[in-house]
This record gives structure tokens, C-alpha cells and sequence, in this order.
């Protein structure tokens, strides 16, 4: 009957399909190529008059196969989506994008400017504005774009520029593509969400060309604008900004802090804990303890020196002074039950002294006022410092000796 038949070729698509995610899952791509081939025929053989809307599964599928097959080439990639925008005007505009990023994985730049050029003249109705993101995307890539070819220009121009008409025809064509990238980067900005390449991309622009003041308004909206979703990188490139510039430590330690608050693990930790020591104010000095104890609960971090060293360098600057001792008890009291078995185990002892001997020292400092002079981290270090008689591990053993009290007050 015709509703068998119906049921039966339905079943006999699904089956298909599924053959061809097993193949790609394993990688078998002409195998799966063969069985999206099948697929395709079985869908032209389809009259039911049932809606499928299959042909966003066969440019997804499609695009998969055809970017691994090892016969496939470039010709056929641009042939196939090609077809694929006459498929679906809906996703006219996220092909176009795709095969954008496509030829740009393969070098051809000029090729990926022509088609978002193209791109960005179509127009279609009302799908024109209810694809108007897609547009803006379009656009802004095609930005992207023009400040790659002023980024050569500008090269050109400071490497190897030579007087005359040369030097004034490379300049011209530099700040062409200044024009065009500006208009298209500032617009993708002022949508919210997170647009990390195309801010960079702007304010390099805006810096070259001495617009510093829209450079820091930009940055400021991108990092402060509470319609932006949060974002670590905004307050790394307004902070990066700042300190070209040459801005105040408090502008600094401003950004700073905002992004230890989000990432208290970023590489940025470090500066900030310095900046935070050398203040005069106790609460930043408190604030810079807190940071480096909090960047050293992450892996990521155990066996950085700079980070040990900092935290090191004022924990016996505080036991030394008998001041703020009650700073260092608040943060081990919450890191007491893992951090001798995370970090000063005896066995990250023997790794750390045949690694790093500098490592291994900084981390003794602090387990020896941590955890006391019988802690094992502290005892293997010491004595193989001693043993090898480098100086300053008879210096670490008398402080730690000497300072033993502060442990028992520490550890309560």
C-alpha cells in the first residue's frame, strides 16, 4: 500500500543515515561519501509530500566528507557549495561564511574576499532582514580582511618603504583599507557578545592612527558594558591597553582586579600580586596574599616559580614583622586539609629538587612556615640543600628553625 511504502522508504532514510554517522565517526570517508550519494538519490526519489528540509544535513554532512576525503579537492569543494546555496535561501548567508572560512584555511585570501564581497551584495526579500546577523557577520569578517591587507601595507611601509612615489602609493592604499575595515569592525562591536579578534583588530587601527581616546572608550564598552556577556580577554586587553599608555597603578589594578574575580588562575595573577605587595595600603597587601594563594590551587600553577616566589617573599616578610600573621592563618585555614598532600607531599620533594632547585626552595619557604620544620616537603629539601651545601638552604633550615612558633600559632 501507498502508506507502507511510505513508512518503508522513511525507515530505509534513516538507515542510510545512520550508516553514514558510523562512518564518519570512524573516519571512513569514502564510505561515507558513497552512502551520502545513496542518500541524495533516495531524497530525489522521495514523493511524498511531507516537508524533509534535508538540505542543511547534506551541506553540514557534505562539508564534513568533503574537507577529509583524500581525493577531494578544491574545485569540488567550491562546486558543492555553490549547489548548496541555491539549496536553502535561509542559509544563503551561512554558507557563504563557511566557504569563506574554508578558503582561508587553505591561503586563498583574495578568493574568501571575493566571495564575502559577493556575499554581503545579496538580497532576497525579507530574508534580507531577518538574516541581518548573518550580514553583519559577513561584514565584519570582510573587515577582518581589510585590516589583514593594512597590516601588510603597514609593513611595507615601515620595513621596507622607500621615498617617493612608491612610499605615497602603498600609504594611500594602506589607509583604504583603514576606511573599510574601521566602518565594518565598529559595527560588529556594538553588538553585544564576544568579539575578542575584531576588538583587537580595531583598536590596533585606532592606536596607529593616535585615536587613543576612542581606543580606551572601545575597550571600556567591550569590558564594563553589562549587555556583554562576561569576558576574561576584555579586561586583559583594556589592562594591556592601560600599561602601554603608561596609566596609574590604580587603573591598573582596577582592570586587574576584575579579572582575578572571573579567572583567579590567569597568568596576569602575577602582576597583579606585585603591584598589590608594593602598595602602602594594608587591605591590597591583603588582597595581593589572597590572590597568590588562590592562583596556586590551580594545577596549572604548582610548579611556577614566579608565583611560589611571590608568595614566599611575603610570608616571611609578614612572620618576620609578627604583623598581619591572622592573613596568612585565614587563607590556610581553608587549604590546610589538601594543600600539604597537592603540593608538599615527599614525593613532589624528590621530583622538585632533581627538576628545579629554585622551585624546590621557594616552595620549602613556604611549607616550613606552613606546615613547621617537621614537615616532609621542608625536611627532604633542606637537607639535600644542606648536603649539596648551596648557602641559602642553611639560611632557609635556621629561619624556619627559628620562626617554628609562628607555625603553632598559624595552625592554631
Amino acid at each position: 500500500s501507498s502508506h507502507e511504502h511510505k513508512l518503508n522508504f522513511k525507515k530505509s532514510k534513516e538507515v542510510c543515515l545512520s550508516y553514514i554517522q558510523d562512518a564518519m565517526l570512524q573516519k571512513q570517508w569514502k564510505r561515507a561519501a558513497e552512502f551520502l550519494t545513496f542518500y541524495t538519490e533516495s531524497l530525489e526519489k522521495d514523493f511524498s509530500t511531507q516537508y524533509m528540509g534535508p538540505s542543511e544535513m547534506i551541506w553540514r554532512i557534505g562539508t564534513e566528507i568533503l574537507c577529509h576525503h583524500s581525493h577531494s579537492s578544491m574545485k569540488e569543494f567550491n562546486s558543492f557549495t555553490e549547489q548548496m546555496k541555491t539549496l536553502g535561501v535561509k542559509r544563503y548567508l551561512k554558507v557563504c561564511l563557511e566557504h569563506a572560512f574554508h578558503l582561508l584555511c587553505n591561503g586563498l585570501i583574495d578568493e574568501a574576499y571575493q566571495n564575502l564581497s559577493l556575499a554581503e551584495s545579496w538580497r532576497f526579500g525579507e530574508q534580507t532582514a531577518i538574516q541581518d546577523k548573518e550580514m553583519k557577520l559577513i561584514q565584519a569578517y570582510r573587515g577582518l580582511l581589510d585590516y589583514y591587507s593594512w597590516s601588510k601595507q603597514k609593513t611595507i611601509l615601515l620595513e621596507h618603504g622607500q621615498d617617493g612615489f612608491e612610499d605615497l602609493s602603498v600609504e594611500r592604499e594602506m589607509h583604504s583599507c583603514f576606511r573599510k575595515a574601521a566602518v565594518n569592525l565598529k559595527e560588529i562591536i556594538k553588538i553585544p557578545g564576544v568579539w575578542d579578534l575584531f576588538v583587537k583588530c580595531y583598536v590596533d587601527l585606532l592606536e596607529f592612527y593616535g585615536d587613543h581616546n576612542e581606543a580606551r572608550q572601545v575597550l571600556n564598552e567591550y569590558a564594563y558594558n553589562s549587555k556583554f556577556p562576561a569576558n576574561p580577554n576584555a579586561h586583559v586587553y583594556l589592562y594591556q591597553f592601560l600599561k602601554r599608555h603608561g596609566e596609574s597603578k590604580k587603573s591598573l589594578i582596577s582592570a586587574l582586579k576584575i579579572l582575578h574575580d572571573i579567572v583567579p588562575s590567569h597568568e596576569l595573577m602575577i602582576d597583579f600580586n606585585t603591584m598589590l605587595q608594593k602598595s602602602k595600603k594594608r587591605k591590597k597587601r591583603r588582597l595581593g596574599l589572597e590572590v597568590i594563594f588562590a592562583a596556586l590551587d590551580y594545577a596549572g600553577w604548582k610548579e611556577n616559580v614566579k608565583a611560589w616566589s611571590c608568595l614566599a617573599r611575603q610570608v616571611k616578610q609578614i612572620v618576620i614583622s609578627e604583623k598581619h600573621l591572622d592573613w596568612i592563618k585565614q587563607e590556610w585555614n581553608s587549604r590546610k586539609d589538601w594543600w600539604p598532600a597537592f603540593h608538599f607531599s615527599r614525593y613532589l620533594a624528590k621530583r622538585n629538587w632533581q627538576e628545579n632547585e629554585s622551585l624546590s626552595y621557594e616552595k620549602a619557604v613556604v611549607a616550613g612556615i606552613l606546615l613547621g620544620k617537621d614537615c616532609k616537603y621542608f625536611k627532604y629539601v633542606s637537607h639535600q640543600g644542606c648536603k649539596a651545601q648551596v648557602k641559602r638552604f642553611r639560611t632557609l633550615k635556621k629561619f624556619v628553625n627559628k620562626h617554628n612558633p609562628v607555625y603553632l600559632r598559624i595552625s592554631g
